[in-house]
């Protein structure tokens, strides 16, 4: 393979591209609504619709790969990706922005793990750390600039901006993918069966999980519809787990037998618990309690992105010399700091020590990130790539939507508490800002203990 820096800028754009989109969106919902001239109910399925969508598509990523390679399948689903982002920039309706949508993220679903796997099949063990230290870059780009960028856009030129933006991004991905990916033609394809039940248990359990999590997101909703919604998906999910154990399943749950690979696992959905739990709180600190504008808020999240520029690509070569473990513990450390020091932050709080938090919080995440995601491809044969990649991508979407949904319950049963205590409603909300950072902080704490099972040494063999 030639042009390896230009093959991980490719995948970086493609990544950059889908998982900034999974974020743009929720700052333009009021406008969106006010466009439509409709209820957040309706408005809100802008959102949930994509990462509904967005979560069925992952697992096809594997079986995909087999029948039409990864060249084909990364070009596909980019151009799937932008010929929805330029239908979502014309909808003249809500129903039409939806069914754009979901188009958007049945695009958006495979790019993320399908990059990944490509990344971790095109370079070898002693480098792919660096690689994914950089490629991680577009992946916490989402959550880092997202609600900025859309901010920005929405403000100056409208809600359609924040889709029409993706187009040029599109179109650069596919003609560099033409021109730098065209080795991976030679990937031969397998024609397998379909696990057509295995994807409707999959499908009924995420969709399910889905709705519970919509639910929980707002205490009123909290009946037994939710305990409906609940059970459904812990039935559908067993049921599923059943049918995984056939020939040729939709997921190959076999990788979890590595040690390595389940605490990787662990430790992804531990972090996007408190990665997204922390930045449901961070705007109604940074606007509610402090009193920023939404694009000064924006802005002041931006040290976050940029630290990680510089320490993502280092912490993936430390990873490629083996110390995985010490710096993913290190970097869990860092991060829950981080999230303590958002805990003590009021209305006298000096803005410096606001940007310096967010440069701790980047520093942290950095630390985890890299080193997990090597030690999860590394952990694998190279036949499970594709299939361990997508479980990634999985759990951190699943984890970060029960992360945003407990954040919601947290601010809101918190801040009820100290207002039946007689305290004034601004006050109540200040100490649910508090306590919710705090409880991220215990949580992302939890992950050191799935960090000792990681890997110390400069070569490990996969263990399945």
């Amino acid at each position: 393979m030639q042009h390896k820096s230009l093959v991980l800028l490719t995948l970086m754009l493609g990544t950059s591209m889908a998982m900034i989109d999974s974020s743009i969106v929720s700052v333009s919902l009021p406008v969106i609504q006010k466009r439509f001239n409709t209820n957040l109910h309706d408005v809100e399925w802008v959102t949930t619709a994509y990462m509904v969508s967005f979560s069925l598509f992952i697992p096809l990523t594997n079986w995909l790969k087999n029948r039409i390679g990864y060249f084909n399948l990364f070009i596909g689903s980019v151009l799937i990706f932008t010929i929805g982002s330029l239908l979502c920039s014309v909808a003249q309706s809500l129903p039409i922005l939806i069914a754009a949508r979901v188009l958007q993220a049945s695009g958006g679903g495979a790019i993320s793990p399908t990059s990944l796997a490509i990344l971790s099949d095109s370079f070898p063990k002693e480098e792919r750390g660096t690689a994914i230290g950089w490629w991680g870059i577009g992946n916490v780009m989402g959550p880092a600039i997202g609600p900025t960028l859309g901010g920005v856009l929405t403000h100056y030129f409208g809600w359609e901006s924040i889709f029409f933006v993706n187009i040029p991004i599109g179109i650069a991905t596919i003609l560099l993918s033409l021109k730098y990916l065209t080795y991976l033609k030679a990937q031969p394809k397998i024609k397998e069966r379909f696990d057509i039940n295995g994807y409707i248990w999959f499908g009924l359990f995420i969709i399910s999980i889905q709705y519970a999590i919509n639910l929980l997101s707002n205490p009123k909703d909290i009946n037994w519809v939710l305990v409906i919604g609940l059970a459904v998906s812990v039935i559908t999910f067993f049921v599923f787990l059943k049918s995984a154990k056939k020939a040729n399943p939709l997921i190959d749950l076999t990788v979890f037998k590595s040690n390595v690979f389940a605490s990787a696992a662990i430790i992804t959905i531990i972090r996007s618990l408190a990665l997204y739990g922390g930045l449901f709180f961070l705007p109604f600190l940074l606007q509610g309690l402090l009193g920023y504008s939404e694009i000064q808020s924006g802005l002041l999240m931006l040290p976050n992105a940029l630290i990680m520029f510089f320490t993502r690509p280092y912490s993936g070569r430390l990873a490629d010399r083996g110390i995985i473990r010490s710096i993913s513990i290190i970097g869990i450390i860092i991060t829950a700091i981080s999230m303590a020091m958002f805990a003590v932050v009021d209305v006298g709080t000096s803005i410096y020590f606001i940007i310096f938090a967010m440069l701790v919080r980047g520093v942290g995440l950095s630390f985890v990130v890299s080193p997990v995601s090597t030690a999860l491809v590394n952990s694998v044969n190279p036949n499970q790539t594709a299939t361990a990649t997508s479980l990634n991508s999985l759990l951190q979407q699943i984890g970060g939507s029960v992360g945003i949904a407990v954040g919601g319950i947290l601010q809101s049963y918190i801040s009820k508490y100290f207002i039946s205590h007689g305290k004034s409603k601004l006050l109540a909300q200040h100490y649910a800002l508090n306590g919710g950072f705090l409880i991220s902080a215990f949580v992302i704490a939890l992950a050191v203990i799935p960090c000792l099972k990681l890997p110390e040494v400069k070569k490990f063999k996969p263990t399945i």
